[in-house]
Order: C-alpha cells, then structure tokens, then sequence
C-alpha cells in the first residue's frame, strides 16, 4: 500500500508539473497567434488523443510518462509547401525574436508561478509550525560559544523577522552557503523573580561549517536543535517495563543514572540506548513528591538495528503557532520565498560545478518519489509544499543555458537579439547533441544517487 501511495504521489506531483509547464507554452503561443497542433502530456508513441478548439489542437497522452511537449507549426519539423499563406503567417520561426522569448520562457515561469501560487495560499491559510525556540545546547558548539544555553526564542535573523522553525533554518542555509555571519536576536528565558524575558543578540558564525557538513544535519554541527517538551510520562502500557518498575502517567523524569535529563527526547533517547540494561530513573510525581525507580527496558529489534522499550507514551510534539498572512502579505511572501529558493539552488550548482558541493545533492526521479510519497502521507500541506519547492527547481533547471532545454534555446534568442541574425543550423545541431550528452550524464549521476540512498 505504501509503494502504491508513492507511486500515486509521484506522478501527481510529475503530472501537475508537466502539465503546468506546457501550458506555459502552450497559452503564450496562443496569445503570439502560434498555430499549436499538439499538447502532449508524456513522450513518445501517442496512446490517447483528441482535438479540440477552432486549430484543431492534439491533446494526447503518450506512452513515457517522465515529460511532455507542445507541438508548434514549424518549418524545422514540417513540411509547409502546401500550406495556406494565413497558416503561414502563425509559423512558429517567422515570429519576431521577442515573440519567441515569450513562448520558450513561458514553461519555466509557469513553474515559478505555480510554485508563487501555492506558498500563497498556504501563507494565507496558515501552517501549524514549531516556534523557533532552542534546546539544551552542547558544549563545545559554536552556538554554546555565543552564548546560547537553550530554551532561547529566536525572533530575528540578521534584522528579519523569525516566526516559525522553518524560517529560521532556511535562513541558516542561505548564511551557511555565502559563510555570513547570524546575528540573532534571542529571548532568554528570564531566571530571576521578575516576568518576562530578558533580550539579547548573539552572533554565530558560519564559516566554521564544511561544504559536507552542509550535506547532513547543518544545524546539529551547530548545535542548534529544536526545543522539545519537558519529560512527562504519558500513557503507560499494561504490562510493561514502565508499568512493572511502579511509574505513572505524569510523573517528570529528572534524571537517569544521575545524567540530568533535558526534555522528552533525551529521556527516549536514553532508554532506546540502553537495551536490558538497568537504568536508575528519579523524578516527581504529580503531587511533587520524589521517586527513584529501577527499569530495564526491552531488547527490541528493527530494520537491523537494536534498541530499549520501556513501553511507556513520551510527548515530543514542540510547542505550535499557525502562521497565517493575509492575502497581499501572503503573495508578498510567496514571491520572496520563490525568488530565494531559486537564488539558493542557482548558488548549490554553481558550488557543485567548483566542487565546493558534492554532485550527491543532485537527486533524480527516484528520491523525488520517495520524497513525494513522504510528504503525501504527512499531509496536504507537506505535499504542496513539496509540489511548490519541486516547481521552482523545474523552473530553474529549464532556464539553464543548455541546448535542448529552454535556457538553451533563450540563448540562441538572445545571440540573435545581440548578432541581429539567427544562430546557423550547423551549430545548433552540434550544441544540441552536446546539450543532450549533458543531460544523459546529468540523469546517469542523479539515478546513480538515488540508487545509493535507496540502499543506504
């Protein structure tokens, strides 16, 4: 059932993308007067079509569902001897220069639009997301050096604004990539008998991270994490280890062994390591009075992996807001969050072409499904937001300079432009072989990743 929902997941997402790319083309090319004589979703053998509108227009369905096309009327293709001089004048090559531009550039800002429109609605509707406020920070960091100890709340990067933990890492990405410092500004959880909080600005600097450590967990090098609730036993399982050592739903863990126990997912972590093994737990009832306790967590096995249960309910769920905008501030957002997440993946290519980034972060179709199948089963929000982030690098992976895709064929245009002559046949056709070697060693590296992470 899981391989099915992935698979469905996929080509929802492939589908959709397609689709809204060529319809890209395919509008602009209407509003040119371009004659259009087929909108395929898929390539190869056609196996479903029918026409439809005053052109009589193939849409069609074709056999390899990985792409798709518009089909112009076109002197390079066809042959056009016998056709009538109105049809003539909606040949796609006697179109003027700008007009051109217009129609090969309207695939990739579809995508960019797509992906505009949903980070809209899902800013205007709002997304349940963490805060941004920290855990316990190890030693020995760079965050433990500036000053952090935890239970901080992160409300501004560098000047703006943070609301919500994914706000605050993706500007932690963008800083680690230029190695700018984060000057952030902090809340510190106020010790002393007053209310309040006492505020702060602490610099961290980001040149202390490798181009590799930004391939893995980036923040945990820091040693920034996510605060997690404090650890309070919830339901206990009849029978277990929990219920046989004599612990009850609400009791607050304070300690294991004597090694201070920091939230809930440190006392988890804690048990999972210690499979059969004897572990001392204090802490305090529900009515304040102390407890000392001896547990031996089950030996339990998964995935080849061996791990303690204790059997016993540990909230983890983080401390919430729904972040919600209204409509013109949504959009606003929605554009930013576009515009940077292309400048982010236009900066990881150019890294990876000096070899500062590993040609791993490159994925194929493989680890897009994989990811597409995850994100449907968290939930809608998780998965437009994976249909928007996919959209962007669509769009910006076709404006790329190279023959065949759009971003080569922009480039022809605009030599024309500059030249005031079209570039000749003879070197398209060998930069369009040279583009096509491109793309094959491209694909040939990101199956050949997705293979790696699939048996890792």
């Amino acid at each position: 059932m899981m391989l099915l929902q992935t698979i469905l997941a996929f080509f929802v997402v492939l589908g959709t993308l397609v689709v809204v790319h060529e319809l890209g083309h395919y509008w602009v090319a209407r509003l040119c007067g371009v004659k259009v004589l087929r909108f395929s979703v898929g390539m190869g053998k056609v196996i479903f079509s029918r026409r439809f509108g005053p052109d009589q227009t193939e849409w069609a369905v074709s056999i390899l569902p990985l792409g798709g096309y518009v089909k112009m009327l076109d002197a390079r293709e066809q042959d056009l001897s016998n056709l009538p001089p109105a049809d003539l004048k909606r040949e796609f090559t006697r179109q003027t220069v700008w007009r051109r531009i217009a129609i090969v550039a309207a695939g990739p800002i579809a995508n960019f639009i797509l992906a505009i429109l949903i980070f809209a609605g899902l800013y205007n509707h709002g997304i349940p997301e963490p805060i941004p406020r920290l855990r316990a920070v190890p030693e020995k960091t760079v965050a433990y050096q500036a000053g952090l100890r935890g239970g901080e709340l992160i409300t501004a990067i560098n000047g703006e604004p943070i609301r919500i933990w994914s706000d605050l890492r993706w500007k932690l990405v963008q800083l680690a990539i230029e190695k700018t410092p984060a000057r952030l500004d902090v809340q510190h959880p106020n010790p002393g008998p007053s209310a309040g909080n006492l505020l702060d600005t602490v610099t961290i600097p980001m040149d202390s991270l490798s181009t590799s450590d930004l391939e893995t967990d980036f923040l945990a090098k820091l040693g920034i994490d996510l605060a997690r609730p404090k650890a309070i036993l919830g339901k206990i399982m009849p029978g277990g280890p929990a219920q046989q050592a004599g612990l009850q739903q609400g009791d607050l863990i304070l300690n294991v062994d004597g090694t201070p126990v920091s939230d809930g997912l440190a006392f988890v972590e804690m048990v999972r390591a210690s499979p059969e093994k004897s572990l001392t737990i204090n802490g305090l009832r529900n009515d304040g009075q102390a407890f000392s306790l001896a547990v031996t967590p089950q030996k339990q096995s998964k995935d080849g992996q061996t791990f303690g249960r204790i059997q016993v309910e540990v909230p983890l769920v983080p401390e919430m807001i729904v972040a919600s905008s209204p409509p013109l501030k949504a959009v606003s957002k929605a554009v930013k969050k576009t515009w940077d997440t292309s400048a982010l993946t236009l900066k990881m290519l150019g890294k990876m072409l000096t070899g500062e980034v590993s040609l791993k972060n490159i994925t194929g179709p493989i680890t897009i499904a994989d990811y597409a199948g995850q994100t449907a089963r968290v939930g809608l929000i998780s998965f437009l937001s994976f249909i928007a982030f996919i959209s962007i690098s669509l769009g910006v992976m076709n404006l790329l300079p190279i023959p065949v895709l759009d971003g080569g064929l922009l480039l022809y245009y605009s030599l024309e432009v500059l030249t005031g002559r079209p570039v000749s046949e003879r070197f398209g056709e060998i930069a369009q072989r040279a583009g096509i070697g491109i793309l094959m060693t491209l694909m040939a590296v990101a199956v050949f990743n997705d293979i790696v992470r699939l048996m890792s």
